[in-house]
């Protein structure tokens, strides 16, 4: 799993839970002042998992007011920029006399650069706020200082577009990293700038002041997030791909010429490892192999059972036996 701090206030006195997480905040963050009426019995955890000079913030905590005054600012500007998922629960914005109100649908843009009032959960209510935040260094994203700042006025959708990709992403690590090894937190690190750099460029209509690295990263998430929703159709192929998204069979082949397999290779790949899954759980234990083999783009049987033998060195009934025995089974083979 992923490299990641872990604070519970269970694991503190009372009487200094609020301040221990107070103090957690302004050294993972940025200088806030902090209030609670929940102060004398604060409840709240927090991850903090490392991805290189990101990192991502899965938290529950009760309702809290951030301050970040002119005068914070001048003591210390880390330069970053946060960026909230709320998931269950609202966090409300003021930014000099409008308030802005944020909920699962939308994603929170802050800049530790300038003054901030959030207010998270109803603070008469004990019912603790459900979120995840993301923490990015500003050098690392390809937009101007300026820019960045017009985009904390904006509510940028969690539901759709790169917005919607990025928030898939962190729902998915705040739920469990057991998936990922350490080294795997830059490689995470980088693909969540990327996100977040074309959500931005999106946003402000700045496509052009993407890095063409950038660029090229950004639109393979795309192609992915695209197969991975249509690994059950048996007529996804590297033509469809490339179709889908406006281009030729060579581009998309050139977006993979860094990647350890080619457009083909990785959808079946793909399909391979949610079939394995499906059969190692014990819940779908009664449904068919050849059923869980078209569900993943394999209507022959046989062509799905020569394939997983290839791939994990047995046949699909004996991994799922093996499985379900606790015994060892195979691993994809290089």
């Amino acid at each position: 799993m992923l490299t990641e701090t872990v604070f519970r206030s269970e694991d503190v006195p009372a009487a200094d839970r609020f301040e221990c997480w107070r103090d957690l905040l302004r050294q993972l963050h940025a200088p806030l002042d902090l209030d609670s009426e929940h102060r004398s019995d604060f409840r709240a955890e927090q991850r903090v998992l490392e991805l290189g000079e990101v990192s991502v913030w899965p938290t529950r905590f009760q309702p809290v007011r951030f301050l970040r005054t002119p005068k914070l600012i001048r003591q210390s500007d880390p330069e970053g920029v946060h960026l909230s998922l709320p998931l269950d629960g609202v966090l409300r914005v003021t930014r000099g006399d409008r308030e802005t109100a944020y909920g699962p649908d939308s994603l929170c843009l802050v800049d530790t650069s300038r003054p901030l009032d959030l207010r998270a959960g109803d603070g008469s209510s004990p019912r603790p706020h459900l979120g995840v935040g993301l923490e990015v260094p500003k050098a690392l994203l390809p937009l101007t200082w300026d820019r960045i700042d017009r985009l904390t006025a904006c509510r940028l959708s969690a539901r759709e577009g790169f917005g919607g990709l990025l928030a898939q992403l962190l729902h998915q690590l705040a739920e469990g990293t057991a998936a990922y090894r350490p080294d795997d937190g830059p490689r995470l690190g980088t693909i969540v700038v990327d996100l977040l750099s074309s959500l931005f460029a999106h946003a402000v209509d700045a496509e052009a002041s993407l890095t063409p690295e950038t660029r090229r990263r950004a639109l393979l998430l795309r192609i992915r997030a695209f197969a991975l929703a249509h690994l059950g159709d048996a007529g996804l192929t590297p033509s469809v791909l490339a179709a889908a998204h406006h281009i030729s069979i060579g581009h998309l082949h050139r977006l993979f010429q860094d990647e350890p397999r080619t457009p083909a290779a990785w959808i079946r790949h793909q399909r391979l490892e949610h079939a394995r899954r499906d059969l190692a759980d014990p819940a779908q234990h009664a449904t068919p192999v050849h059923a869980i083999a078209a569900r993943w783009g394999f209507p022959r049987a046989a062509d799905f059972t020569r394939a997983f033998r290839a791939a994990y060195g047995s046949p699909p009934r004996d991994y799922r036996h093996a499985s379900s025995c606790g015994g060892s089974v195979g691993r994809t083979r290089p």
